[in-house]
This record gives C-alpha cells, sequence and structure tokens, in this order.
C-alpha cells in the first residue's frame, strides 16, 4: 500500500511550515512510521539548515536530472529522513519542479507518509506540490497578511484540484482571536499551536524540549492527523486540536481555580468545545 503525501502550505513565509513538518515527522517516527520530509520550497530551502544536517545530493539537483531520489535521502534526528535542499540561485534556475510528481511517487512507495515542505507565495513551484498530495495542511500565524495569504493557497490548491485537510493556526497566546480567524476559513481550523518562549529553538522541538506546550500541541495534531493519513478519515472528522491549559499562566491563580461559567467561556470562547 502506497504511503500518504501530505503537503504542509502556507502563502506567507516565516508562518512555521518548516517548523510543522519537522515535528510532525518526528511524533510519526516515535509512533513507528516511516516518514520523509522533502523540501520543496526550491526559492529558500531551510529544511537542512534547521535539522542541522550535512548532505550531499539536494531536492534541487533530482529535479535537474543530476542524480537520484536514493542518493538524496538524508538520515536526521529522531529517526526521520529528509531530502534538503539548496539555497544557490544557479540550483534553483536548473530545478525543474514538474518533475517533483515523479520523485513524490518513487517516495510514497517507500515510506508511510510524505510530508512535502513548500515555500511561499503563489508561484509554480508551489502549485505543483498542492496538486500531487493526498492532502494539504494549511500553516498560519494570527497576523491579517498570513491568513489571507492562507485563503488564497486554499483558492489555489481547489484549482488544482489539492484537497485541503485544513488550517493550522501557529503562534497563538491567549489573547488570539481565534474564533474571528476561523470565521474568515471555509476549510476546518484543526486546531492552534501555542507560542511557547521557553522552548528550545533547536528542531525537532518535540525531541529538544519534550516539556513544552508546543510539544503538546505538535504531538496532539500528530495524533489527529494519523486517522486522515492511515484509515482515509475525512477533515471533518479529525479531533480539534486544543487545551485551555497550553494559554493558563503558571501564576495565574484565578486562571486555573475559576470554573468557566458555560461552554462559550474560556480563552478562545468555547470554540473546541
Amino acid at each position: 500500500m502506497a504511503g500518504y503525501v501530505c503537503t504542509i502550505a502556507g502563502g506567507k513565509g516565516g508562518v512555521g511550515k518548516t517548523t510543522t513538518a519537522i515535528n510532525i515527522a518526528a511524533v510519526l517516527e516515535e509512533n513507528g512510521y516511516e516518514t520523509v520530509v522533502v523540501d520543496a520550497d526550491l526559492g529558500m530551502a531551510n529544511l537542512g539548515d534547521m535539522l542541522q544536517v550535512e548532505h550531499d545530493v539536494s531536492i534541487h539537483e533530482i529535479l535537474a536530472g543530476s542524480s537520484s531520489v536514493s542518493e538524496a535521502l538524508t538520515e536526521a534526528q529522531g529517526g526521520m529522513t529528509v531530502i534538503p535542499g539548496e539555497q544557490s540561485l544557479e540550483a534553483f534556475a536548473e530545478a525543474d519542479p514538474a518533475k517533483l510528481r515523479k520523485v513524490i511517487k518513487t517516495l510514497k512507495n517507500t515510506f508511510d507518509v510524505v510530508l512535502v515542505d513548500t515555500g511561499a507565495g503563489l508561484s509554480h513551484e508551489t502549485t505543483v506540490p498542492l496538486g500531487l498530495a493526498d492532502g494539504v495542511l494549511l500553516v498560519t500565524t494570527p497576523d491579517d497578511v498570513a491568513v489571507n495569504d492562507t485563503i488564497k493557497t486554499a483558492d489555489l490548491a481547489d484549482r488544482v484540484d489539492g484537497m485541503v485537510i485544513g488550517t493550522l493556526i501557529t503562534r497563538v497566546t491567549r489573547d488570539t482571536d481565534v474564533s474571528d480567524i476561523a470565521e474568515k476559513f471555509e476549510m476546518p481550523l484543526l486546531g492552534v499551536i501555542p507560542v511557547d518562549l521557553q522552548a528550545t529553538e533547536a528542531e525537532p522541538m518535540v525531541l529538544n524540549s519534550p516539556d513544552s506546550t508546543a510539544t503538546d500541541a505538535y504531538r496532539e495534531l500528530t495524533r489527529a492527523l494519523e486517522p486522515v493519513f492511515f484509515d482515509g478519515a475525512s477533515s471533518e472528522e479529525v479531533d480539534r486540536v486544543f487545551d485551555e491549559e497550553w494559554f493558563i499562566d503558571d501564576d495565574d491563580d484565578e486562571a486555573e481555580t475559576e470554573e468557566p461559567e458555560d461552554e462559550g467561556s474560556g480563552v478562545f470562547g468555547g470554540l473546541f468545545s
């Protein structure tokens, strides 16, 4: 049985697409699933740098026709496999995004899950991964520009017959108006990833900051996505990723002791109840 291909996308750069791909992969590997992450951000590749891995062959060389998929497979922390990219303009110019479909087809015959990390914008190189995926996970921050660009990415995915699983909001605080953001989306809101200033910047976060609230959220996200990856569940069946305790300060005694008055109270107004 072929593996599941999940493209991690979003219209704006710096919203946490690569971080999300890395941490989902790390949790899947912990759970016994063979997982590979492909850096399909051909213009601003950063997967290798974030994982601090050295590699001999990049996705750019595969897409340029000078190397094979097997030559580019690189082991990273947590047992995950990655195919990093390059950052040179020469490599970018020689890579053909259209060849990515063949690369992914090869990988899905070997791995349980193929996670495709994409770049920002609405170019050809970002469109191809949307159309070849079994499902697309959209990632945004609460920033208005990021949200609007994510909506555009969802529209683009629909145009190329991409199946959007849902949206994940990163860098969420207790002051974030998640309900307002959710109302702007036509696709399901899968959940949120809280800001955790105590977590190390070293990736994968789930390995290097195992006790952080963000790590807890990524573990819950992966658990929620497993039925989609392996059992054919639809986005409507995915459990929403949220825990009120992620947004309660340790010194906030009142928040810890008081019970919500009703299901519409709480930090996010009962959105995930």
